[in-house]
């Protein structure tokens, strides 16, 4: 049975349940199956040996992911080749493909967890309510170890960017 956790997280201030685990700084990073497009799917393993920087943000299309996908977009050119940053959303590949576009996202590859909600289940993110991914942040270094976390308690708010950046910059050393 899937574990829900609630009391951890509300949206617009009123309680939500999230499905899958809470993860630590020291787990493995567990497997998922997500979306590159319609029909190609990608993995953990797609960036073994590369350190992760992912951001999961509920949907695009409101003020704070895009906020949080362009802040991390801006950094990605000062991290080095080591490093990929990944946003995942429940959005459609199509979607994901627009906004980066529109918004010139060039440095950040957004995967959509919109079919299996692997991603949201395996990390513990998934809204069971909204069938969205809760906002939060994890880096993962290049064996696949989570070496940073931060879950999000309320929807709307921004992540500790600085934190994040710093956990991430003294990985990639």
């Amino acid at each position: 049975m899937t574990q829900e956790r609630t009391g951890k997280a509300t949206v617009g201030g009123q309680p939500i349940t999230l499905v899958g685990p809470e993860l630590k700084v020291g787990d493995k990073a567990p497997a998922f199956t997500i979306n590159k497009d319609l029909m190609t799917e990608a993995s953990l393993s797609d960036y073994t040996g590369q350190i992760k920087l992912i951001s999961v943000v509920p949907s695009l299309d409101t003020d704070v992911c895009d906020a949080q996908t362009r802040r991390f977009n801006q950094e990605a050119s000062k991290l080095g080749d080591g490093v990929v940053v990944l946003t995942i959303s429940v959005d459609l590949p199509f979607a994901q493909s627009r906004f980066c576009a529109t918004a010139g996202i060039e440095r950040v590859i957004t995967l959509s967890d919109y079919k299996h909600r692997s991603f949201g289940e395996a990390y513990g993110v998934l809204i069971k309510e909204l069938q969205l991914d809760q906002r939060a942040i994890f880096i993962i270094d290049a064996n696949d170890t989570i070496r940073y976390v931060e879950y999000l308690g309320e929807m709307s708010d921004h992540p500790n960017y600085e934190a994040a950046l710093a956990a991430l910059r003294e990985l990639a050393k």
